[in-house]
């Protein structure tokens, strides 16, 4: 794997490269430095060796200085709100209140049937080589991705931009995100509860990722369902997660105001 670190539009993984943001370039906070602590731990863990590469050797020279020393960083306390990633137009970064699930209508049926949240490999039961094949899997991400849960940030748009990238088989435009924009199922958990959850990892990419799956009723916060939805589903939910349930109407001009109108509604749920 490759990390390079520079001031890109957002933090990501791509075709076996590490493309890392700094919220203020060209200074790394402890934060960041410890995300890419994990991102290299992670990678050692499954046999992958990370080169670092950025075009400011000041920064190479601090980040060294940083991982030799990766016992003052590992733990660096998450801010309130990440400001890697400012595409949101209303909070310019990720809220780190909460950490969210977010799937098809179809996936979520089956959820509801097991009362658990699965991995790639484990809810879908096809061999893993077959998964990095498909051309789903555009990032071409290698086989231990599969094996996990993962989470976005909790106001975070790229659960329902990618619910709808497979929906459509190709990559979403403008169009699909407003007017024609339909809203996945999200599961949202706090992210101070679930990082006790005895099979979490970090690998500085995601908030966080679950080993091979997650029981709702032990860790789920709350459960996001468009009222349009409503009908469908509402027969279908484990009556211990009933409670926890949000029909939401969809009254947004498109997927950032959606995301918003959410988030704002789970964050004073239960206040």
């Amino acid at each position: 794997m490759i990390v390079i670190i520079g001031d890109f539009e957002c933090t990501e993984v791509w075709d076996g490269v590490f493309y890392k943001k700094l919220s203020n370039y060209p200074f790394i906070s402890d934060w960041e430095a410890r995300t890419i602590i994990e991102f290299i731990e992670y990678e050692k863990k499954y046999g992958r060796e990370c080169t670092i590469e950025c075009e400011n050797m000041n920064v190479l020279k601090v980040l060294h200085e940083k991982i030799l020393n990766k016992d003052n960083y590992i733990d660096a306390s998450r801010p309130k709100l990440i400001t890697e990633c400012t595409a949101c137009p209303y909070r310019k970064g990720c809220e780190t209140e909460f950490v969210c699930h977010t799937t098809s209508i179809e996936n979520a049926i089956k959820i509801f049937d097991s009362g658990k949240l699965f991995s790639a490999i484990n809810a879908r039961k096809i061999p893993v080589e077959q998964l990095i094949q498909e051309k789903r899997n555009a990032a071409n991400d290698p086989a231990d991705y599969f094996e996990y849960v993962m989470f976005s940030w909790g106001n975070c748009q790229a659960g329902d931009r990618l619910v709808m990238e497979r929906k459509l088989g190709r990559f979403p435009n403008e169009k699909d995100l407003s007017e024609d924009f339909n809203p996945g199922i999200r599961f949202y958990f706090k992210y101070d509860e679930l990082i006790s959850h005895p099979d979490v990892i970090f690998e500085g990419v995601l908030p966080m990722k679950v080993k091979d799956e997650l029981v709702l009723k032990d860790w789920l916060y709350v459960l996001v369902i468009p009222a349009d939805f409503k009908h469908l589903l509402e027969d279908l939910i484990p009556l211990e997660l009933l409670e926890k349930v949000l029909f939401i109407d969809n009254d947004c001009v498109d997927i950032w105001d959606w995301s918003e109108k959410v988030y704002t509604i789970v964050e004073n749920y239960g206040k």
